[in-house]
């Protein structure tokens, strides 16, 4: 099981967005069983889980609430050595997303690879493609990548420094700094760094404040799947640290991502046929802010 699962916030879209994407991406992409909460402050809410080339999403469609930036985008790795049509695929997969959305880079030849652009779907969720060097270290086809957006530029490596020591078989990988004469980007600030936690790739760089007007917002936030209250009670502690952003699992840290600390027994909870149990687990996390994992079991037995 993925502990770290990327969700993503629609209004209405979640389905539709769900069903795109496993088209658009073929391969391993599948829709998983959706359910559908009631009595829920935004109504009745869908839950739709889909992969893309095996790697799990969450997304949910719960009102007009939040709107995603590219402060999350997913990168999006081409690999010749693992697809000897990568070449072809990158430019397919492109033109799909680009249908209805907007160029943040164009794709085209870049310093760092042959083959990368940066798209923001019809939905508003980012994406970089790239066609991977395949003489390079093999990495997964789908990372979350995250984009620091600060005044001095320089909040990346503290974050990933903060999220090294946070989790589990974790470690770095590259590390690249901006040279000098790339203003308003800070020389030395991080260009580029890849990083596991939980053994899961993620990426991360740094962005001036004068070239982006965005930041993180719930619109994405990651999902961290917990065996135990222990469990839960530790990432609680050490992550959050806005505590009105603090409800039904989800929490802010003190870069502004939000993440959800959730139980991993939610997934069979949530997946029951019992309408009635499933009402009884919906009104009691409605309720917390951290999750109790004995409270809630508690409801949905009865």
């Amino acid at each position: 099981m993925q502990k770290i699962v990327p969700h993503l916030w629609f209004d209405k879209e979640a389905k539709e967005a769900a069903n795109a994407y496993v088209s658009i991406f073929g391969g391993n992409s599948k829709v998983g069983t959706i359910t559908t909460l009631t009595g829920t402050p935004s109504g009745d809410t869908d839950i739709v889980p889909f992969t893309l080339w095996g790697y799990e999403f969450l997304s949910i469609s719960a009102g007009p609430y939040f709107k995603p930036t590219p402060a999350i985008s997913f990168m999006v790795n081409f690999d010749p050595s693992q697809d000897k049509d990568a070449a072809k695929k990158i430019d397919e997969v492109w033109a799909r997303l680009s249908e209805g959305g907007e160029i943040k880079m164009e794709i085209g030849e870049y310093p760092f690879s042959k083959r990368y652009g940066w798209i923001e779907d019809k939905y508003g969720f980012s994406w970089q493609l790239i066609l991977t060097n395949p003489e390079g270290e093999e990495r997964p086809r789908i990372i979350p990548s995250l984009l620091f957006v600060t005044d001095k530029c320089e909040a990346a490596e503290e974050a990933t420094n903060f999220y090294l020591s946070v989790f589990k078989d974790a470690k770095r990988g590259a590390l690249m700094r901006y040279p000098g004469g790339m203003e308003p980007n800070k020389e030395g600030a991080v260009m580029f760094t890849d990083f596991k936690l939980l053994g899961q790739w993620f990426a991360a760089m740094d962005g001036s404040a004068r070239m982006h007007n965005f930041n993180f917002n719930e619109a994405v936030s990651l999902i961290v799947h917990c065996d135990d209250q222990k469990e839960i009670d530790y990432y609680w502690e050490k992550l959050s640290a806005v505590p009105e952003s603090e409800q039904c699992g989800w929490l802010k840290d003190k870069y502004g991502v939000s993440w959800q600390i959730v139980p991993t027994t939610m997934n069979d909870m949530m997946a029951t046929k019992d309408e009635v149990a499933l009402k009884r687990v919906t009104e009691a996390f409605l309720k917390m802010k951290k999750f109790n994992i004995a409270e809630l079991e508690k409801a949905f037995k009865g």
